[in-house]
């Protein structure tokens, strides 16, 4: 036990407290309009982008999200149910 006594493992400790710190104060300060995105109708176009870099390969992808919740959420429901 004598290692939490030494100078690094405080040093780590102090930094690791005031990331956390910090870290709570942020996100305690976003707002929920800042999040998300609001109804409405159409779709949203998401872009899922990888490429591993260098020759090697990658896939790009992309994705309609209805803005009506409605909508979004029928999608979750299997075709055969009312």
């Amino acid at each position: 036990m004598e290692f939490l006594t030494t100078p690094v493992f405080l040093i780590s400790a102090t930094i690791i407290v005031v990331l956390a710190v910090r870290a709570t104060y942020v996100v305690r300060q976003e707002k929920d309009d800042q999040r998300g995105s609001l109804p409405g109708k159409g779709d949203h176009i998401i872009e899922a982008n990888y490429f591993s870099g260098g020759g090697g390969g990658g896939s790009a992808s992309s994705y309609k999200v209805p803005k009506d919740p409605q909508d979004y959420a029928k999608a979750f429901v299997p075709r055969n149910k009312d």
